[in-house]
């Protein structure tokens, strides 16, 4: 196939224009395109009067050889033979396994480390300590509306990971061809095509329940096998290497492998770990709220007069403000059209996330806004030190909001004045299980609150109208990245031979693709020292 690049539509134009505007740029006629697909997908919004989406599209045509010689001496960037990607998968290794590998963690590094060891027929066990996705969503909306909450099974722990309920963004900064192989096998599993070239890859929440569900039944059909409601509550060591895990604290399986895919939030898993001898170190995140806007505001902030164009979708922002002080307030985990939700996974704590649907339709944006902070600030030395700083925030906003899950919120006007919210203004806040209006500074660390004040006017010159006195802020967000690098070594390998620390929890990714390809680093290194499981499963 040839690769053209640089083909422009006008928003306001449709798109079965495409055809007839390669065949221009190739000068061929449109009945010598046999096929083409489109390789990616950008938006053009430097001009004033117009936004364009700009296009790359593979075309498989009648006499490709013939059009290439065309364009041969021309020096056109914009044609050229379409780049062979297939992902490879390694050679295996020689060692012998007793047993199968277990990992531990069914979220995007685990299911991605899971899903690769099945197809080179390892039989891996999967072990999650949460429920499958259709009990796990009918236990978290249990507590969105009562407050109940399951320790074991909530927005953190259980079928996908944290990122089931998130809004499934397929954004991120690493350069790695095993994104490819991520996104085709999200297709496979039921995602929307468009994620594989779409310059705001996303899945929803909605559909990503259907996409890890496949994922597990796709693993099951390889020979793999997943145990849920299945806490992984030791590890057991003989002779310094992996023997095998205990499970709720009574099953024993046997093991020489164990992929640790834990998420940020396993904070009984790190302490137990941590109590075996494994190295791990204190790790910068960030702390902060949620802020909600009316998504209608963002749209017009971002696209102006063109912000009645549904093709654009809602927007979004990325915003980052530099303190003098040296710290620095950014937004994360952007939600257009969604929503603020609860996601604890501990008693007597509050934690917020955001949330979308795949058509992002909710009335309000939202995102969180984070400071970071780090070890120095965690005030001690202790490996997991960050961990009680979270549970401190945490705990101070349950009380702050009334000791029963609901929010402390404050409109952005009243914090920026340093005064107590009366009553909220024209954003209603989409947190369930409801918010109380409170002071913020009561639960968040005096130099979280400062560098808050300063960056939000701040970003108001950046993205009009992201200072709106009625938008609201809602506490606490703290779980932005894992607290914790559990220590590796070239080979992925942990201190303890045999313990393969991978994704988010582990401190080695921050989102749904970096911890998916992790995942797949981590299974690819165990391929390549052991043969294929041939025993039993």
């Amino acid at each position: 196939m040839i690769r053209v690049s640089g083909i422009k539509i006008p928003i306001d134009q449709d798109i079965s224009q495409l055809p007839k505007l390669l065949a221009k740029k190739l000068r061929v006629s449109p009945r010598d395109i046999v096929d083409y697909q489109i390789f990616k997908q950008s938006v053009d919004a430097r001009r004033k009067d117009m936004i364009y989406f700009v296009y790359t599209v593979d075309v498989q045509l009648k006499n490709e050889l013939s059009v290439l010689r065309k364009f041969a001496h021309k020096k056109d960037q914009d044609i050229s033979l379409t780049p062979k990607f297939t992902y490879e998968y390694v050679p295996t290794g020689t060692q012998l396994l007793a047993h199968r590998p277990v990992i531990v963690g069914t979220g995007p590094a685990g299911l991605f480390a899971g899903l690769i060891l099945a197809r080179m027929g390892y039989q891996p066990l999967l072990l999650e300590r949460g429920a499958d996705v259709d009990t796990r969503t009918k236990i978290v909306d249990r507590f969105w509306q009562t407050g109940e909450l399951d320790p074991e099974c909530n927005v953190q722990f259980g079928e996908g990971g944290a990122g089931t309920f998130s809004d499934g963004k397929l954004t991120t900064q690493i350069r790695d061809n095993r994104c490819r192989k991520v996104l085709e096998e999200l297709i496979a599993a039921g995602a929307p095509r468009e994620i594989l070239y779409s310059y705001k890859p996303h899945i929803g929440t909605d559909k990503l329940r259907t996409v890890v569900k496949t994922l597990r039944l796709t693993i099951t059909k390889l020979g793999g096998e997943i145990r849920f409601n299945s806490k992984v509550t030791d590890i057991i060591i003989a002779n310094g290497k992996i023997a095998g895990v205990k499970i709720n604290d009574d099953i024993v399986v046997s093991t020489q492998v164990v992929v640790l895919a834990i998420g940020h939030s396993a904070r009984d898993t790190f302490a137990m770990l941590f109590r075996k001898g494994v190295k791990m170190i204190p790790k910068p995140f960030s702390i902060g709220v949620r802020i909600e806007h009316p998504q209608d505001l963002i749209n017009r902030a971002q696209y102006k007069q063109f912000a009645r164009y549904p093709q654009l979708g809602p927007a979004d922002y990325r915003l980052v403000y530099h303190s003098s002080t040296g710290r620095s307030a950014y937004t994360f985990c952007m939600c257009p059209g969604g929503y603020v939700i609860a996601a604890a996974s501990e008693h007597g704590g509050i934690v917020t996330n955001g949330m979308s649907r795949y058509a992002r339709d909710a009335s309000n944006a939202n995102s969180a806004l984070l400071v970071g902070v780090g070890p120095k600030d965690y005030g001690a030395d202790h490996p997991l030190a960050g961990v009680e700083f979270q549970r401190t925030w945490e705990r101070k906003a349950f009380e702050l909001g009334g000791a029963n899950y609901n929010a402390p919120a404050q409109l952005v006007g009243d914090f920026l004045t340093d005064r107590p919210s009366k009553k909220l203004g024209s954003v209603t806040p989409t947190y369930r299980k409801g918010v109380t209006l409170a002071e913020l500074k009561h639960c968040l660390p005096h130099y979280v609150i400062h560098t808050l004040r300063e960056a939000i006017p701040a970003l108001d010159r950046k993205l009009k109208g992201f200072a709106l006195p009625d938008a609201v802020l809602t506490g606490v967000e703290t779980r932005s990245s894992s607290p914790v690098r559990i220590i590796r070594n070239e080979n992925y390998e942990a201190n303890i031979p045999g313990l393969y620390p991978a994704g988010e929890g582990a401190g080695y990714a921050g989102g749904i693709m970096s911890s998916a390809v992790d995942g797949i680093r981590v299974a690819e290194a165990i391929a390549r020292r052991y043969a294929p499981f041939s025993g039993t499963a």
